[in-house]
């Protein structure tokens, strides 16, 4: 293709352009990228409870994962967005945008690729989004997240 071709006739024809950037492949279903385990850190730092990873890549085209948090009230669910939005900001992470923070009944935040949902417990039970999302791959968590234990307590049993 011309130096001095549009930008039209490049992406019509974008193999011909020579600036070309590969699109990084996506990661195995067991690894889970940075900024997820970062949010996963932040969302225990604030005891949230039964943290779950949806892999949602096979069955939506508008995001890769769902995180899902559940607090007691609505102080702690807001706390646990605030730590999650907080811990990714710093890292470089900026959500594109924030829903139901003043309720605090369920806060969505939305990373693109990503996005973390942040219940009150009893929310969570009635939405049930892991039940909607059924298609979904659960990732198995470790177990700093509530993930599969080795404790031998619960081979007892």
């Amino acid at each position: 293709m011309k130096p001095n071709s549009t930008a039209k006739e490049r992406s019509l024809n974008p193999t011909a352009h020579s600036e070309l950037k590969t699109i990084p492949k996506a990661k195995a279903s067991g690894e889970l990228d940075e900024r997820i385990l970062r949010a996963l850190q932040a969302a225990n730092d604030k005891k949230a409870l039964d943290l779950v990873v949806l892999d949602l890549r096979e069955i939506a085209t508008f995001t890769d994962y769902f995180v899902i948090a559940s607090g007691n009230n609505e102080r702690q669910v807001q706390a646990i967005s605030d730590e999650v939005f907080e811990k990714l900001k710093k890292s470089g992470t900026a959500a594109a945008r924030v829903e139901g923070y003043k309720s605090a009944e369920w806060i969505l935040l939305d990373y693109g690729d990503f996005v973390v949902h942040v219940f009150l417990d009893k929310a969570r039970k009635f939405y049930e989004l892991e039940r909607l999302w059924r298609e979904s791959k659960r990732i198995t968590l470790p177990p700093e997240f509530g993930g599969e234990s080795t404790s031998s307590l619960r081979d007892e049993y």
